[in-house]
């Protein structure tokens, strides 16, 4: 196996490039900036994100945002979010706020987000794929004549159709407005929607404001039932009434069956498994051992 080996002040050259790429993306043309270019850039931009910072999800007709854009979304051009113009001086006062590509020759209007089946592109009712169709605003088809715009009978997680959704761009003051969460003010390019790691999962598993939020006091004091998860049925523990009467029939071996099946404070997640392992290793042989022993006594059974 070939060891790699870095000099000394390397892992810092390597954060701060990612900081700098953060921050300017591709602003740079490709050619990085000098020191001063990079504290002039800085001192330009960094104010205007802090104040004009746009977020942009994709939204279903029930208010919940199923998708948060961040850098690396695609958009309906196949061009990521980072590569449209997110940085305003003056936020526009016209609504919808229109984000355009800034990629040559692209006729993306605005970002407009495309869900994916799992990792799968969607198909048009056409048939065909969004990269088949044209990024102008009527997404025509241009594989097809048949179809005027693109169409997709996908249906999102939350239960709605895609062709319900929206892609929505708003300010931090409209987010407010409407309880959703905003996060730090962050002066990296294109945050998009972003404002922590439960940023990147799906609305319908989201417990906050911008997804399904979370679950009423009522669902989690709720009694376990066989329906639940099998580890809350494990560590939920029996009713007063059935251990008292568990102890009278079995000496209180199944209290103590239920408390070495729950993690020790000081145990990590594989000797927690060893452990039960040990002891179901034990149960199979005191049982093989009493059956054993039960056919001695009766050889004719």
């Amino acid at each position: 196996m070939e060891r790699l080996t870095l000099q000394p002040g390397a892992a810092a050259a390597i954060d701060e490039y990612l900081e700098y790429r953060r921050i300017v993306g591709e602003d740079d043309g490709g050619k990085l900036f000098t020191p001063e270019e990079y504290e002039e850039y800085k001192n330009k931009v960094l104010p205007i994100r802090l104040q004009n910072r746009l977020y942009v999800s994709w939204r279903s007709p029930t208010g919940m945002d199923c998708k948060l854009v961040g850098p690396e979304t695609p958009c309906f051009c196949t061009h990521r979010y980072k590569q449209h113009k997110t940085d305003f001086e003056v936020i526009p006062k016209e609504r919808p706020i229109y984000v355009p590509c800034r990629v040559s020759r692209c006729p993306c209007r605005s970002y407009h987000f495309v869900p994916l089946n799992g990792t799968q592109p969607i198909r048009c009712r056409c048939k065909h794929f969004a990269e088949q169709h044209s990024a102008a605003p009527d997404f025509s088809c241009n594989s097809c004549s048949k179809c005027s715009g693109f169409h997709s009978g996908f249906t999102c997680g939350c239960g709605q159709p895609a062709y319900t959704h929206e892609t929505v761009v708003e300010t931090k003051e409209e987010r407010l407005a409407q309880g959703k969460p905003v996060g730090k003010d962050v002066p990296f390019a294109a945050m998009g929607g972003l404002t922590g790691f439960s940023s990147l999962a799906e609305g319908y598993m989201r417990l906050d404001d911008s997804g399904i939020g979370s679950p009423s006091a009522q669902l989690l004091e709720s009694p376990v039932t066989n329906t639940d998860h099998p580890f809350l049925r494990a560590l939920q523990g029996p009713s007063s009434s059935m251990q008292t009467n568990f102890q009278i029939t079995d000496g209180g071996a199944s209290s103590a069956m239920q408390a070495s099946s729950l993690k020790r404070p000081e145990e990590d997640d594989m000797a927690y498994f060893e452990r039960q392992y040990q002891e179901r290793l034990k149960k199979e042989k005191a049982a093989k051992r009493g059956k054993n022993a039960v056919q001695s006594k009766n050889p004719w059974q």
